[in-house]
C-alpha cells in the first residue's frame, strides 16, 4: 500500500480523535455550570467524561487496525493471535497509552498508524490532565 494511503489514513483518524475530545471536553464543560452537584462531584464528571472520550477514540482505532488488517489486507498485527475485536482493542488500549505491552506489534503498513496513534493518545491524554486540573481550579474554591 502507498505512504500516501498510510498517512492519509493516520491524518484522517488523528483530526477525528482530536475533534471527538474536542467537542466532548467542550460539552462536559458547559454542562458543569449547570449541574447542581457539589463540586467533588463535578470532578467526577469530568474524569467519567473524558474517560468516555478516551475509550470512543481507542475503540476507533482498534476497529481501524481491524479493518485494515482483516478487510483491506494492510499490514498485520504480529505476535499472539488477533482472533476478536478485543485483540485489537487491547493492541490500541497499549498503544494509545504508549503502554506498549509487547505481547503485539505492528506489522509494514500499521506501523506508521501505531506511531501517530501514540502521539495522539499522549496529547489527548496530557489535554484532559490539563482540562481535570482547569476545572478542579475553576471549583476548588467552592469548597
Amino acid at each position: 500500500m502507498s505512504t500516501l494511503f498510510e498517512f492519509s489514513i493516520s491524518m484522517f483518524l488523528a483530526v477525528l480523535v482530536v475533534m471527538i475530545h474536542y467537542e466532548l471536553l467542550r460539552l462536559t464543560s458547559l454542562s458543569l455550570t449547570q449541574l447542581h452537584i457539589p463540586p467533588r462531584q463535578r470532578i467526577l464528571v469530568v474524569i467519567c467524561a473524558a474517560f468516555f472520550a478516551h475509550l470512543v477514540e481507542v475503540t476507533l482505532y482498534a476497529a481501524s487496525y481491524l479493518a485494515l488488517d482483516k478487510t483491506f489486507g494492510v499490514g498485520s498485527i504480529g505476535g499472539l493471535p488477533t482472533t476478536s475485536f478485543y485483540d485489537y482493542f487491547y493492541y490500541s488500549l497499549t498503544t494509545y497509552t504508549t503502554l506498549g505491552i509487547g505481547d503485539y506489534y505492528p506489522i509494514e503498513s500499521l506501523r506508521l498508524l501505531t506511531g501517530t496513534e501514540s502521539l495522539v493518545g499522549l496529547m489527548m491524554i496530557t489535554w484532559t490532565a490539563s482540562f481535570t486540573y482547569l476545572t478542579m481550579e475553576k471549583f476548588w474554591k467552592l469548597h
